[in-house]
């Protein structure tokens, strides 16, 4: 039985490395899925990502630029839990947790939920500042994410 998974593309392409969930997105509308696999970029829409999560969905994996203190371009598999007081930094700017928290408010989202996370190499330190484009580092990360995301679907898929 094919499961409803949708993989998520999340961060600002006008930010350097926080693009990189929205930039990985895109690199996998060019390769072919099982029936039943939804890959779309958010971008900074949090809102609709939440109320994309309460659409009865078996499994969500989140792609986003997560600090964490590594050498930029790791990649990190993390198993996000919504947060429970304030993490909303604004109506476009929900980051992992917070995302879950609100769509937990909205329905149930997935219980399945995985982060494929990457470490940035850069990112402005305003909102005001605009960086176009990834770091070297982390636009060499893009296809091994591909990988990863691509392994994690087989695993919901295989998964009873």
């Amino acid at each position: 039985m094919n499961k409803k998974i949708l993989v998520a593309g999340i961060g600002n392409v006008f930010f350097g490395d926080g693009g990189f969930g929205s930039k990985v997105a895109v690199a996998l509308r060019d390769h072919t899925w099982p029936h039943g696999v939804e890959i779309e970029d958010f971008g900074l829409r949090g809102i609709d990502l939440a109320h994309a999560l309460t659409r009865g969905l078996d499994a969500v994996i989140l792609l986003d630029a997560v600090e964490r203190g590594g050498t930029p371009g790791t990649l990190y598999v993390l198993e996000p839990e919504p947060v429970r007081t304030g993490a909303a930094r604004g109506p476009h700017k929900l980051d992992p947790s917070a995302v879950l928290q609100l769509a937990a408010s909205f329905g149930a989202p997935p219980r399945y939920v995985r982060l494929v996370g990457c470490e940035p190499g850069q990112i402005p330190g305003s909102d005001d500042e605009i960086s176009h484009g990834l770091s070297p580092p982390v636009e060499a990360a893009i296809a091994p994410a591909a990988k990863l995301v691509a392994q994690l679907v087989r695993e919901v898929q295989c998964a009873s």
